[in-house]
């Protein structure tokens, strides 16, 4: 899969730095899990440069998820179109992500579990998210008046795959399930 930043070099720009260490850190241990100092040392600046670019870890936070969203929608974009363009390559997407080195699930609906009554800002960045990731979905569907349902109905089955992967390990047994769903749902009868 291309990087969402596995194996990138570390930006010289400090904000950049603290941005791309927060979102190694952030992705594969958790936000709370995540402390403020842990981003500091590893990003290999003081609190005062960290607080001069993020006053809060909850800007921080938002931060994150903005440059997740942006680098992650490119990675789909990109990947739908490197498998045919079509809806039948969500299932090899998913496969690439699933199988990626360091995969955690989807960082908006883990965000949302950990954080969603204390920051109701990334409840409202995540589904922005889940917006957009419908959009991808519905723009390769051929246009017709179930276009926007059927996006919908997908992008629901993409997220139930991803949860599934995160909590059992069982890519091939949730792209199996996937794919069965996905052709279901492209049979002529129900579109």
């Amino acid at each position: 899969m291309t990087s969402l930043f596995q194996g990138d070099a570390l930006p010289t720009n400090a904000r950049a730095r603290i941005l791309h260490t927060a979102h190694r850190l952030f992705y594969a241990h958790g936000i709370r899990a995540t402390g403020i100092d842990k981003v500091i040392a590893e990003a290999g600046i003081t609190k005062v440069t960290f607080y001069r670019h993020f006053p809060s870890k909850n800007e921080l936070i938002l931060a994150y998820l903005a440059l997740r969203h942006e680098r992650w929608m490119q990675w789909f974009d990109a990947t739908l179109a490197a498998h045919g363009g079509k809806a039948t390559a969500l299932v090899p997407t998913m496969k690439a992500w699933f199988e990626s080195e360091g995969f955690r699930g989807c960082a908006f609906i883990n965000v949302v579990n950990e954080l969603g009554e204390e920051l109701p800002e990334v409840v409202a960045v995540s589904q922005a998210h889940k917006q957009d990731m419908t959009r991808a979905i519905a723009a390769l569907l051929p246009a017709s008046r179930q276009r926007a349902a059927l996006a919908q109905a997908l992008a629901m089955v993409v997220d139930g795959a991803i949860v599934q992967v995160q909590m059992t390990g069982d890519a091939p047994g949730s792209l199996s399930g996937l794919q069965r769903v996905v052709k279901a749902l492209l049979a002529p009868s129900s579109a």
